[in-house]
């Protein structure tokens, strides 16, 4: 990789903060897309120069997404007074929640598919790369995903948006 590593993160870093958003949902996005390039900064100069930029830092998102949703899973979730009702201030993106609840409902590798491969814009055989499955494995989750989208969420997904 040529380029100085302020160009990657300019010219990928919106597209990776979009995929921590779906993965990961608003509120941990902005930590994993900081570790992203954290750990990115560190392994570039070992990048050959043919490689996807784009690709090899939705892998290392995919990674950082799975360690917030390890480390979530095993938090206690403190409960003190319930607030009346979600608020989104500060929150980007967050104006449709019946959009966001019904990402965050999907099955994991539904979801994360999706991202890759709509939001990210990468290709099958990246996205199969990233998840640890075949490429007909990720074209098939990435399609089961929008299908449970569409029947969750009606009207929200076109059809032929994003092939």
């Amino acid at each position: 990789m040529k380029q100085p590593f302020e160009n990657v993160v300019a010219l990928h870093g919106a597209a990776v903060l979009r995929v921590c958003r779906v993965v990961l949902g608003p509120h941990d996005a902005d930590d994993a897309w900081s570790e992203t390039f954290l750990s990115a900064m560190r392994a570039c100069p070992d990048l050959p120069e043919t490689a996807n930029v784009e690709a090899w830092l939705v892998t290392i998102a995919h990674r950082k997404a799975v360690d917030v949703l390890r480390v979530a899973k095993r938090s206690p979730l403190p409960v003190g007074e319930v607030p009346e009702a979600p608020t989104g201030r500060g929150i980007p993106d967050s104006g449709d929640s019946d959009l966001w609840a019904a990402v965050k409902d999907l099955p994991s590798k539904q979801r994360q598919a999706v991202a890759y491969r709509h939001v990210a814009g990468l290709a099958y055989a990246e996205i199969a790369e990233i998840l640890g499955g075949t490429v007909d494995a990720a074209r098939r989750a990435a399609a089961d995903g929008l299908r449970n989208l569409r029947k969750r969420y009606p009207g929200a997904i076109t059809r032929g948006a994003s092939s």
